[in-house]
């Protein structure tokens, strides 16, 4: 037999009129890979490659798999944890700083963080009043540092630090919501010790300016009966105008 062009019309159509009169099914048309797309007239890639998993997918898949190396994976963490720090809100922000306040080791950072933003959030006073165990935080800081008073071995890393948690117990002082209750608490009377320091060190210096900046948001913001009544009925007014009439002088 003669062979026949498969690809062509008239090949196809004499071998489909011989096939059927013989009871033959067509071999299976075979098609040259070097042809490429054209090949495939009909063929849609572009559907088919909305299908196909990008690179980041693919990633993902080798991490959950434990394939990618260690580096790499612990970079993707890195970002994708950066990436979510990124689109918190500030309120989202400062509700985490909160929170890292009772972990030790986050601790220190929290209470630097926190006294930047006291100026830039209007309700972190009461923020810091209502949070579970935040108040109680912030007084161990303070009652930790007594013992570097006497006798005088406080560092400056440790007055920034106590600095720190007496900047948000001005905040709280200073509010109109949370004074009263700030009072109520006798939290005032944690800071005598800081205020009848007498050590000329630049370290003392600030953390008996800080002390009496907390005394002071009391009755700087208006007039006050309460405020005024307890500060001149306590021991405020004589550490005050011993302050004031030292000769150590305060310096920012």
């Amino acid at each position: 037999m003669a062979a026949v062009n498969l690809l062509s019309p008239g090949g196809a159509s004499y071998y489909g009129a011989q096939s059927i009169g013989r009871g033959v099914s067509p071999p299976p048309q075979q098609y040259q890979s070097s042809a490429g797309v054209g090949a495939y007239p009909n063929l849609n890639l572009a559907a088919l490659t909305q299908f196909a998993p990008s690179t980041q997918q693919q990633q993902q898949q080798q991490q959950q798999q434990g394939m990618l190396p260690p580096g790499l994976a612990a970079t993707q963490q890195e970002q994708q944890r950066a990436q979510a720090q990124a689109g918190m809100t500030e309120e989202a922000r400062i509700h985490s700083l909160i929170l890292d306040l009772h972990d030790p080791t986050l601790r220190e950072s929290a209470l630097l963080e926190l006294s930047k933003k006291r100026e830039q959030f209007d309700d972190l006073a009461l923020v810091l009043w209502h949070s579970f165990g935040v108040m109680a935080v912030l007084l161990q800081e303070i009652v930790a540092v007594y013992p570097a008073l006497s006798p005088p071995s406080l560092t400056a890393h440790v007055s920034n630090r106590v600095c720190n948690a007496l900047a948000l117990l001005q905040c709280v002082a200073s509010h109109s919501e949370t004074r009263q209750l700030f009072l109520n608490a006798h939290i005032p009377l944690f800071l005598y010790p800081f205020l009848n320091t007498t050590a000329k060190t630049r370290p003392f210096e600030y953390l008996r300016l800080t002390s009496l900046g907390v005394i002071g948001a009391l009755v700087k913001v208006r007039p006050y009966p309460r405020v005024f009544k307890y500060v001149l009925r306590g021991a405020h007014l004589d550490v005050v105008r011993k302050l004031f009439f030292s000769k150590t002088t305060t310096t920012p």
